[in-house]
Order: C-alpha cells, then structure tokens, then sequence
C-alpha cells in the first residue's frame, strides 16, 4: 500500500467514498502482547471523532481495574469527543478458575446477546469485543452465528473483536487481522506483570 493507497480497487460498483466508509470487521489474535491495547488505541480515535463507543469486556473480571477503563470513562464524560460504555461479561480468567466455568460461559453468551442488540438498534459507533476470541474459540458462542449477525449489521458500525486462537472462519470474514507474535517478554526471564504496562 504505497502512501496509503490500496493495491487494487475491486470491480463492485462502489464509489471511492462508499468504498473508503464501510464498516469493518477487525481482528486482533495472536499469543503476542498487546491486542486489547490496540483495540483501545482505536477506541481513542473513535472518541475524537465524535463516535459513540460500546466496550464489552468478555472473560475479565468486572472486578478488575484497568487503565485503560478509567482513561476511556474520563474521555466519555468529558463532553469533548464520543460517549464511552463499559460492560463487563466475565468474572475471571477460566483457565485459572474452572469452577467458575458454567457462569463465565452464561456471561459470555448474555454478552453476546446485548451486543446483538446494541447492533440491531445501532447504539455504537464502534465496538470493542475485548476478549471475544476465547468464548468463539471455547464454543461458548457460535462463531458462524456471530459471522451472520456481523454481516447483516445496519449503518456504519465497526467491530474489533481481540483474543488468542480466533476461530479461522472469523478471520477469513474480517476486513482487518492483526496476529501479534510475542518476539520476547519479560515474563520469559521470570518477571511478573508490572503497573502501567499490563494494566
């Protein structure tokens, strides 16, 4: 894409203007650092634009704190750029708390359904699915479910969903995948997650 032009302009009867303010699907996966970050990134530059922002976090605990949360309330309240929402789906990372699996995946598809209709009435501008990948990837929601109901979303909303192992048939339907690969870490030499940099 040489100074941000694309590399080849499809034959389907758009203009360059319909073209360019589609609605995009994107996916952010990988084993990397950095996919949620990325997400919010985005979320920044929605609020600039004025956008309404929906922020769904699915298997995170509500009790969680993170920085980005309370940056992104700040923003939404100010009056200065969009609105921000924050909801939380999960109560803690399942892997760690198997006991608590049933109720992480009655959250997860209780999620899922409020996203449904928060597209169907338009509320959002973009949405963060912020962990989606996991509930997809553990079958806790229907992957091609999700995949119909994004394809026949109205208006001009954008999804980035982000998590480890999205399902293949949901990165071949994005518009925009993003696998961050872990070249090195902390935690590879023994060092725990720190303040300011993990959350």
């Amino acid at each position: 894409m040489p100074q941000g032009q694309p590399s080849a302009v499809p034959d389907d009867g758009l203009t360059t203007r319909q073209r360019r303010h589609r609605p995009l699907v994107i996916v952010h996966t990988g084993v990397g650092k950095g996919k949620s970050t990325a997400a919010f990134g985005l979320a920044l530059r929605a609020w600039n634009q004025g956008w309404p922002i929906g922020v769904f976090q699915f298997v995170k605990s509500a009790k969680w704190r993170v920085g980005e949360e309370r940056a992104l309330r700040v923003l939404g309240a100010s009056g200065e750029g969009g609105t921000v929402a924050w909801h939380k789906m999960g109560e803690g990372w399942s892997w760690v708390q198997r006991d608590r699996q049933m109720d992480n995946e009655a959250k997860a598809r209780e999620g899922w359904e409020q996203v449904k209709r928060d597209l169907a009435a338009e509320t959002y501008r973009l949405y963060v699915l912020d962990e989606f990948a996991y509930p997809l990837h553990w079958g806790w929601v229907d992957t091609d479910e999700v995949i119909e109901v994004l394809r026949a979303r109205p208006g001009t909303q954008h999804v980035v969903i982000t998590g480890r192992n999205a399902p293949q048939q949901l990165m071949d339907f994005a518009d925009l995948v993003t696998d961050m690969s872990k070249v090195k870490h902390p935690m590879d030499v023994g060092q725990k997650g720190q303040r300011g940099i993990e959350w």
